[in-house]
């Protein structure tokens, strides 16, 4: 042979070798990242029917995005009016309604809590804020996720109390100019949560979940690189975990693909990733408490968000519901006490 053919084979052997180990990275960090179903792996169940209501879905949206608009930090009679919305539909579920108030720059807020199960019992809590950003009617952010909340409160209420524990809780000041401060609702209640010595499972952030698109390109990324891992219709809802917290995120995703239809993809990622702790979930985790965001992704597929046209009659409240249907089995297979792994 000769030596410049020799040195030829040997080349594309070595671009062999490369272009493999690449592979086995991605196909790990798709598989460390995404935490995909595979066929030897979890499979889930059937589907079980759905028991969340659209039309009830709808008219809480309704509610919120058009009587009590604009709901931001400036408005106080409109979150008040919010707040009181809020805590009537808990009470008429059955939950033992409490009110969390705290001051910011001269001014009351508070944060509204149903609270369902025994005061000692470990703690599942899922949450969503009700504010919304300067003038918009706020609609799919975040009038869907306290309208998730409300629903998951009825639901809960016709079964009776749950054990463990279930705190349903209505966030004020998560939109700026207070996210990521010391002064959104979500780091007071993770704070008292934490101080109290509250035992606590899981908490469950709804950000936006009621926008959906089965449009080709619908769904934008924080980096293209995701695209080879998630779908490019924004027909799917998220469950969005830190790298920490793989095992939530693992669990919650499996119990939502458990209980509906709707596709439902998963992501474990630094903080640094834009995206990863844009809501009320990121001061559960300052806290060492396991919590995840189930999300529509927001701006990454709705246009409308923080703009005038983020209104009621754009969102979907059939696959909504499907949301809220994996998010009550999620809240149930979290309760269960198990052994098998520490609770917080």
């Amino acid at each position: 042979m000769k030596p410049e053919r020799r040195l030829s084979s040997q080349a594309a052997v070595a671009v062999a070798r490369i272009a493999a180990v690449v592979g086995l990275v991605l196909i790990a960090g798709w598989l460390y990242v995404a935490q995909p179903r595979l066929p030897f792996g979890f499979a889930g169940i059937a589907p079980r029917a759905s028991v969340a209501d659209p039309d009830r879905l709808e008219a809480h949206v309704r509610r919120l995005s058009e009587d009590f608009a604009p709901r931001s930090f400036t408005e106080l009679d409109n979150l008040n009016a919010a707040a009181d919305y809020i805590a009537k539909a808990f009470a008429e579920a059955g939950a033992v309604v409490s009110r969390q108030w705290f001051q910011v720059n001269g001014r009351s807020y508070q944060n509204v809590i149903g609270r369902f199960g025994p005061e000692e019992a470990p703690l599942v809590v899922v949450g969503a804020h009700y504010d919304s950003h300067g003038t918009t009617p706020g609609a799919d952010d975040n009038a869907s996720g306290v309208a998730g909340l409300l629903e998951l409160a009825r639901l809960f209420g016709s079964e009776g109390d749950p054990s463990p524990a279930l705190e349903l809780v209505a966030y004020t000041l998560e939109e700026p100019p207070f996210f990521g401060s010391a002064d959104m609702g979500s780091r007071l209640h993770a704070r008292t949560t934490r101080e109290a010595g509250t035992p606590v499972r899981g908490v469950v952030v709804l950000e936006m979940i009621g926008y959906f698109s089965d449009a080709p390109g619908s769904q934008d990324y924080p980096i293209p690189a995701l695209r080879l891992f998630y779908p490019d219709r924004g027909n799917f809802i998220a469950v969005v975990g830190s790298l920490g917290h793989r095992r939530i995120t693992r669990k919650v995703r499996n119990s939502m693909r458990a209980a509906a239809e709707l596709p439902v993809h998963s992501i474990n990622a630094p903080a640094q990733l834009p995206g990863i702790d844009f809501s009320d979930h990121r001061n559960y985790w300052a806290e060492g408490f396991d919590a995840v965001m189930v999300t529509d992704t927001a701006f990454y597929r709705n246009k409308a968000y923080h703009t005038l046209e983020d209104t009621w009659d754009r969102l979907d409240y059939r696959r909504m519901a499907q949301v809220v249907d994996g998010v009550r089995q999620a809240v149930e297979d979290l309760m269960p006490p198990d052994p098998a792994e520490p609770v917080q």
